[in-house]
Parts: C-alpha cells; structure tokens; sequence
C-alpha cells in the first residue's frame, strides 16, 4: 500500500505542477514588446459636463499621448482587449471567442504586415503612433491593479499599428470568407440577384482537388467576426449644401457600430500648436478620430460591400505541402502558431498551422484547399492617410488622401464651409485582369498566376458625385447609384461590372431617398424629422415578408397574431399595437436578405414572436417601448426605431426578463453646420456616454434620456467655450 500512497502524492505533485504552468506560461511566452526609447509627452485633458475629453498638445504627438490617456481614464477595459487583439494574445483574456481572434491574426499576418510597413510610414505618422503607445504604456504604469493580462505592456507603435491591419479587412466582410472555408460549409458571398454578373457558386460546386493527409479542419469553428456580422452592419450619413438648407452645410454623421466593444465609438476633440484640431469619434486603439469635423471640413463614413475578395482553389501534390502555380510546382510557407485558450483559472496552449501561398493566406477544409485575397492586403498606409485627412483644409486636401486608396472601404460624405458636398464609393477594389478568361465571381483556380492581382482601380474609376444639382447626398448602406436624387445620380451601367459593385437598397436607403427627394427645403428641423424616421417601405424584404403574411393560411392563436401584424402602418414609433410584433419578426428577414441567407418561415417566425410577447408580456400587443429598452447602470428607458429604420435600433440582447436590450444601432451621432461667415457649429451624442465601462463614473450613462429623446448636446470645439463649460482639467505627462 505504501507504493500506492507515494503514487498518489505523485499524481497529486504532478497535477499541481502542470496547474501552475497553465496558470503562468502565458505571461512568459508572450513577453512584452520593448517600445523603443520614449520621449516626454504632455497633453491637458478639459472635460466638459457630459466628461467629454478636449484634448489639447503642443505637439499632434502629445496631443496623441493625451488621447491614450484620455480614452484609458475612460474605458482601459476595452482598451486592452484591443491591444491584446493586435499582439495575438486575445485568448489568454476572452477563451474560445479570443482564440478565433488570434487564430485570424496569425493567418492575415497582421504582425508581419506591420512588421514590414509601418517602418514605412512618414516619420510624423510614426511619431503619433509611439507617443500614443507611450500613453497606454504610462497608464498601465501608472494603474497596475487595472491591467488584465500579464506582459501585455508596455506596446510600442507597431503593436497598435499590428491592430490595423487585423481590423481593416473586416470591415468589407472578410469574416464571411473565412469563416465557411475555415468549417468546410458553404460560402454565401452572392451580392443578390441585383447585383451584376454572377453569385460565388458554394464550395461543392468547385473543381475538386487533392486533400491534404493532414487534419483538413485543423482550425474549425477558429473565426470570429471583429465587430458585428456583416448582415447587421449599417450607418447614415447626410449631406446638404447651402442653397437646399436656406442657410448652413450640413453634415450629419449617423454611424450605426455596437454600442461596446473594440468597435464602439468613442467622442473626443483634439488641439495643437501644430495645426490639428478636430472633433469626432474613434475606435479603441486609434491615435486619431476617423470620422467628425475640423475647422473647415468634415465627412463621415458608411459601410459599403464592393467585390474586394477573391478565393483560389489549389492545385496540392500527394504531400499536402505543395501547390502547382503555372505548371511548377511550389512549397507552401507554413508555420506554427501558439495559441493561449483561457479555460477557467488556467491558459491552454493550443497549437495551430498556418499556411500561406503567393495569392495570401491558406485555409484547408475536406473540400481542398483555398487561398484567399482581398483589396489592401499586405497594406497599412490608412494609418497616415486618416491622419491627413484630419488635417486637410481644402476639398482638394482631403480628396487628395481619399485618391491614395489607402483606406480599403467605406463610403465617405463630405461637406465644407465653403458649401461643397461629396460623395465617394471609397474602396481599393481589386485590379482584376479584364481580359483573363475567368469567372471572376466563382471560386477561381489557383494555378494561373495571371489571376493574381496586384494592386487596386484607379481612383477616377470609382462612383463619386460632387455639389449635385439636387443639393443633397446621402447613403444608408445602398448602391452608389442612388445617392443625389432623380438627375444627379449615376448611372449603373457607367462602371464595369468586374468592379462588383453592389446594387442592393436598404429600408433606410428607400426611405431616405423618398423623404429628402419630396422636401422642399432641407432645414433643421426636414432634417431632424428624417434622420429620426422610423418608417418602413413595403420593398424589398419587407415587401416579401408582407406578401407571404397575406398568403399564410393560420388557425386559432395563430391566425390573431397574423391579423395582428397584417394591420401594422409600416411605422416602427412605438405608437402602434402591432409594432411590438413586427419588431420581433423584420430582423430576421433584414439579416438574411443582408447576409444573403436563406429567406425565413414566416409562420415559423410569427409564432416565435407570439410566443415570446405571450410569455413575457401576456399580450401580443404590448407598447413597443416595453419591450425595446436602453440598459445601462439602473436607468432602463424605452426605444424606438426598428432593425432597418433610420432611426435604427438593429440589434439586441433578449434579457431574463424578455425584454430586448439594445446593442447595436444608432451610436455615435454627430450634427454639424457651416453658417456663412460662423465659425463652425456642432452637437452631438451617445446611447450611454463618455465612460461606458466605468460603472462609478457620473458619465457612465449621462447621454442616455437625450439619447432617447431624440437630442443632442453642443460640441464645444473652441477653447474658450470648453473652458466656459470644463468639469475638470488635467495635466498629464510622462515625464519621471
């Protein structure tokens, strides 16, 4: 018995031991960077009484300390999460979910393509980077109980500049390749029966080829999104010249992002000696605002979803290892990957291989094997365009930083004090070869190098309208095509359809150009009831949905809550008995017709609603308003809007209580008028307000009520109206 005794105590010290090195190899593994030397910054932070950070340097690189400072006082908790994202280090905080995370991080190379491009960079660009690493650095310094992971500080530029590149190509929907060919299922990357040429046929009909002998999914289910899924990405933007308002330039900034998160928007203005001054939003992770105003200009962005993906199938010889490319044969480049799992108390290395060919990353399935490219791919000079484009004082500044095709995607509106308007279908879509007999919309085959393209269209080929005649443009996440009114928009049949631009309309895009093409005047108060309509067309999905209703045979419970519905006046304001219901039900039929999906059951998705209503309210027909909710901190205040209304409320949590609790939608919003011969005026607002993960801060939820009521709050862009309106002043430095 004594052999087993001792074999216990053994088992036991073993057991001890590999716990402990599951609790601390992380740490150790992923050593912290070694910033390069650090120069002393200092920023003054002026809140106003919504905590608002007015950031002022004498320098834009102290002004960019001031903004890792001001951002971390705020929200450090998000904050990490980011900086963890752009070292591959997300799992060791968030498990499985940041595990994806790293796992995409390692397959596009977002070390490596900072690695080789930011040392690229202007040196000024540079610079802004390292002084707002040195202020993440200083508050973790300065913080130490606040910091989650272990070694994640102090970063250095390039770390920040690593998040970028992971970030970037998620933003026109790579999520959506990946993660199919990542599981083996079929890819849905069909812009619809509206968009030119032909859909991406799913993988089975692609030509078959030779499996790997290794693990096919070897990374299954390792793909996660970086923000919300495609289908339920969104934003408005507006633009109105002077002579359609009676009086100023108007822009309006409508971004519809989750209201947490790594991509939620956070509101600031920045000041220096040297010139720059603006005030706008950014995301975590971000030296500079990506979308507001200065002195003389502003713009604002939308998504939009041109063809920027193509997929290769490859040619692999018995090895697995090897991929034919113009009759040769060649080696693909793999390496290993570690990745930090946290499972409870403990982190799990995982291993994984990541592969690589000349067209980009690699990703077997039992299928075969892929290659993916997209549009930017192995680039990262958005980090110096944004920046000029904070900076620019003219239209022809700023149009010339959009005609670098730095920044992949995104819509841009634009407007000026000197009364100019623009619109720009920004996107460094691919330089496809137009006479390459290939079928551009399919999985491609991966042994012709004369399909791999380099490089984007040029500028002056993509959709772009300046000052039109009707003088107003607009986008809501629809086709260039309809963005200036009746006489001013452009014509379909003008860009060359391998380009892949999409012609799909949104509910929001068809009521915008119905309301801003019927007005008469586009005043303050035209505007404000548009950008806060909660209408709906009966177009589109909607117009199908509601063509099925009519049609669905229904008994008993059934048939009251298909009465119900059938009687909706299309207006989700929260006024009406039946908009509850419809709440419940559009969004499904929105995600798939935006995620080109499956189109639901009707009779299937009324019943869930019924059921759902009868279950938490007794009553199919509730106000709206009991069921849509803002949360936050104790205050728990009734919504309107729908999942693709203007005034949008798209997305939701379903809590204990079968109330839906907002969580992506109308987010950061942003008025802002040129008056002749005024300075520059805007206002602005948040769903929560400016500290939304610090619970004790008094603008943990501040901005709510206005929120909900439909009001915004001034923007106090210059110095002396701050100071007329400081809460708090600060002087932050890192000086020893």
């Amino acid at each position: 018995m004594k052999w087993l005794k001792r074999g216990a105590i053994v088992l036991v010290a073993v057991c001890v031991l590999a716990f402990a090195v599951l609790a601390t190899w992380e740490p150790h593994f992923a050593s912290a960077a070694t910033p390069p030397a650090t120069r002393v910054y200092k920023a003054e932070i002026i809140r106003d009484k919504f905590g608002v950070p007015h950031i002022y340097g004498k320098t834009d690189a102290d002004a960019a300390f001031g903004v890792a400072m001001a951002h971390s006082q705020d929200d450090f908790f998000t904050l990490q999460d980011v900086i963890a994202m752009s070292r591959g280090r997300y799992g060791a905080i968030a498990g499985e979910d940041g595990a994806k995370v790293d796992y995409v991080y390692h397959l596009i190379d977002a070390r490596g393509t900072a690695e080789r491009e930011y040392p690229k960079l202007p040196a000024d660009t540079r610079e802004l980077f390292e002084a707002y690493a040195a202020g993440l650095n200083h508050y973790a310094q300065q913080h130490p109980g606040e910091v989650k992971l272990a070694n994640l500080f102090p970063v250095s530029g390039m770390d920040v500049a690593a998040g970028f590149a992971l970030r970037q190509p998620f933003f026109f929907g790579l999520d959506s390749v990946i993660g199919p060919l990542v599981s083996g299922d079929d890819l849905r990357r069909e812009h619809g029966p509206d968009m030119p040429g032909f859909p991406r046929p799913p993988l089975e009909s692609a030509p078959p080829a030779e499996a790997a002998p290794t693990a096919a999914k070897q990374a299954h289910n390792l793909v996660l999104p970086l923000g919300e899924d495609a289908e339920h990405l969104g934003s408005n933007a507006f633009a109105v010249a002077p002579e359609k308002s009676g009086g100023p330039t108007t822009l309006i900034s409508n971004s519809h992002q989750p209201l947490r998160g790594g991509v939620a928007w956070y509101e600031l203005v920045v000041e220096s000696g040297e010139g720059w001054h603006f005030a706008g939003a950014n995301f975590p992770g971000s030296p500079f605002p990506f979308l507001g105003h200065n002195e003389t200009l502003g713009w604002t962005n939308t998504v939009n979803t041109p063809d920027m993906i193509d997929i290769y199938q490859l040619e692999l010889d018995e090895t697995g290892m090897r991929y034919r490319l113009d009759g040769e044969w060649r080696d693909l480049e793999s390496r290993w990957v570690t990745l930090p799992v946290k499972v409870g108390p403990v982190v799990v290395p995982i291993r994984r291989e990541v592969l690589r060919s000349v067209h980009g990353p690699v990703i077997r399935n039992d299928k075969g094997a892929f290659a993916v490219r997209y549009g930017g791919i192995g680039r990262l000079e958005q980090l110096d365009a944004y920046y000029r484009l904070n900076k620019a004082k003219s239209f022809a500044e700023w149009e010339g930083q959009i005609a670098r095709l730095a920044i992949p995607s995104t819509n841009f509106i634009y407007a000026d004090a000197a009364g100019n308007i623009a619109y720009v279908y920004n996107a460094a879509i691919p330089a496809r070869p137009e006479g390459a007999k290939a079928d551009w919309r399919s999985v491609l085959p991966g042994n012709r190098s004369d399909l791999i393209w380099n490089g984007a269209v040029d500028y002056a080929a993509l959709p772009k309208i300046t000052n039109p005649a009707s003088g107003w443009l607009y986008n809501s996440n629809n086709a260039p095509f309809t963005a200036a009114g009746a006489g001013s928009d452009l014509a379909p049949d003008a860009f060359a359809p391998i380009m892949g631009i999409e012609l799909k309309q949104t509910n929001r895009s068809w009521r915008a150009y119905k309301l801003l093409s019927a007005a008469a005047v586009l005043d303050r108060k035209a505007l404000e009831a548009i950008k806060y309509d909660t209408g709906y067309e009966r177009e589109g999905y909607v117009a199908r949905l509601f063509d099925a209703l009519d049609k669905l045979p229904a008994e008993g419970e059934l048939a009251e809550a298909r009465d119900l519905l059938a009687s909706w006046d299309f207006n989700a304001d929260g006024k009406g008995k039946a908009d509850a219901i419809a709440l419940l039900i559009i969004r499904d039929f929105m995600s798939a017709d935006y995620g080109n999906k499956p189109f639901p059951d009707v009779a299937e998705k009324l019943a869930a609603a019924r059921d759902h209503l009868m279950t938490h309210f007794g009553r199919l027909d509730p106000p709206m308003g009991e069921l849509l909710r803002l949360r936050q901190g104790g205050l728990d205040l009734p919504l309107d809007g729908g999942s693709d209304t203007l005034r949008a409320s798209t997305t939701w949590d379903v809590d204990d209580d079968g109330r839906l609790s907002l969580k992506h939608g109308d987010s950061f919003i942003q008025w802002v008028e040129w008056q002749p011969g005024k300075p520059v005026f805007s206002r602005s607002v948040q769903p929560f307000g400016s500290a939304s993960t610090r619970p004790d801060s008094p603008h943990y939820n501040d901005q709510m009520r206005l929120f909900v009521e439909h009001k915004l709050k001034p923007v106090h862009f210059w110095r002396d109206d701050v100071l007329a309106n400081a809460s708090k002043t600060v002087t932050v430095t890192n000086a020893r």
